[in-house]
């Protein structure tokens, strides 16, 4: 398998990893948005959310708790921004969380056309409606 991430994990590509278990490895992205940007990654090999059990998830997100603080404490960040791409967006076909510490002066905007966007009442029917 030709994956990064797999090779990262395997340690045939060097990573600043920050945290590691049996289940996940956790560096710093070498494409920050912002100073301690980390990803966190499962071992095995899984493409999205649909390939991960419940043990997993949770295991992620009990990693992001004990990860948080940290970066509070040791990088004076202000907040956190969780993201998870799915298919499209998704650059690195390898399941992996974006843990990335927000700062007032980081200048990071959620951008996104809103002519685009449907009533809302629309988009419940979409997905409330058989």
């Amino acid at each position: 398998m030709d994956c990064i991430f797999c090779k990262i994990i395997k340690n045939e590509i060097p990573s600043y990893t920050i945290y590691e278990d049996d289940l996940l490895k956790v560096f710093l992205d070498i494409e920050p948005s912002t100073n301690g940007d980390l990803l966190i990654v499962p071992k095995k090999h899984l493409v999205n959310i649909m390939d991960l059990n419940e043990q997993i998830v949770n295991h992620i997100y009990e990693t992001i708790v004990k990860l948080y603080p940290i970066l509070k404490e040791k990088l004076d960040c202000q907040g956190l921004t969780i993201v998870q791409n799915n298919d499209y967006g998704q650059e690195i076909k390898h399941y992996h969380v974006h843990l990335t510490p927000r700062y007032e002066s980081d200048g990071l905007e959620h951008k996104f056309n809103k002519e685009q966007l449907k009533p809302l009442e629309d988009v419940y029917n979409l997905l409330t409606k058989d």
